[in-house]
């Protein structure tokens, strides 16, 4: 190999000043825009085989936790002022409660006792609030004392209750199911 077609093949490799590339190999536009139209295509595909395979997005369980809590704090307030529009953006088409005398009441039941007044709520003090996820359900056990009318009666005193909250396709989460228990006077609620 003669000398000088030895400095032609290093003065076409060593373009590193002229290029700005640190290997010194030089790319030329075609080549880069080729590049990079083959990643978009690549990160394209990525994100439709994703979508195909009914990726559904991850909440984490701190911010899930807040937003019961938040709807928990609706709920009561929905009672306390009879707010019939909040109590049936909260509560699930299937939506099943079980009252403090027994009886099971659907959504169309709840809404139609508030909008009738058959149960108005002046007192709701919740306290030992205990939030339980599984995957999608949310359980909420709370100990309430409350002072009401229900259906002429006046109703007032400590209860257990139960409501469990559904996270639908959407990501919104609705009340599926409540249950109360009346403690008895005599009965002091264990903390625990």
């Amino acid at each position: 190999m003669g000398l000088s077609l030895w400095t032609d093949k290093c003065r076409c490799f060593d373009v590193a000043a002229r290029s700005g590339l640190p290997s010194g190999n030089p790319m030329s536009q075609r080549s880069s825009k080729r590049r990079l139209a083959v990643l978009s295509v690549f990160v394209l595909l990525c994100g439709v085989m994703q979508a195909k395979q009914g990726h559904k997005p991850r909440y984490p369980k701190r911010m899930e936790k807040e937003q019961i809590e938040q709807l928990e704090g609706q709920w009561q307030q929905a009672m306390l002022t009879d707010d019939v529009t909040a109590m049936d953006k909260l509560l699930s088409e299937d939506y099943l409660g079980v009252t403090a005398g027994g009886d099971l009441v659907t959504k169309n039941q709840q809404l139609d006792r508030m909008r009738n007044r058959q149960v108005v709520v002046t007192k709701l003090d919740t306290s030992e609030i205990k939030l339980k996820l599984i995957g999608q359900i949310a359980i909420v056990t709370s100990l309430a004392q409350i002072e009401a009318v229900a259906d002429g009666r006046v109703v007032s005193g400590m209860y257990r209750y139960t409501r469990i909250y559904q996270r639908l396709p959407t990501g919104i989460w609705k009340i599926t199911s409540f249950e109360t228990t009346r403690i008895p006077t005599d009965h002091r609620p264990n903390p625990s």
